[in-house]
């Protein structure tokens, strides 16, 4: 991966772990034949196709809702002897 692309696209998603995950999905639909949303002169790996097409606002991502905390709905009794 080149390092420019890496420190242009954390400009975009600034958590590193989001922004490995989203990397890593994107190469693995690349692999598997979809077709890159950028288009470039030179050959260009597919993390960096990945990444261009973040930097370029081609593809992002969306953080599903947090799950409501759980509630217990029992009762507690304690003896008292």
């Amino acid at each position: 991966m080149r390092d420019e692309y890496i420190r242009e696209a954390r400009k975009i998603i600034d958590d590193p772990y989001i922004l490995v995950n989203v990397v890593s999905r994107r190469v693995k639909q690349l692999r598997r034949g979809s077709r890159p949303l950028v288009e470039s002169l030179e050959k260009l790996l597919p993390e960096d196709i990945a990444l261009r097409e973040i930097i370029e606002g081609k593809i992002s991502y969306e953080l599903p809702d947090a799950p409501p905390a759980p509630v217990w709905t029992g009762s507690v009794r304690s003896k008292i002897n």
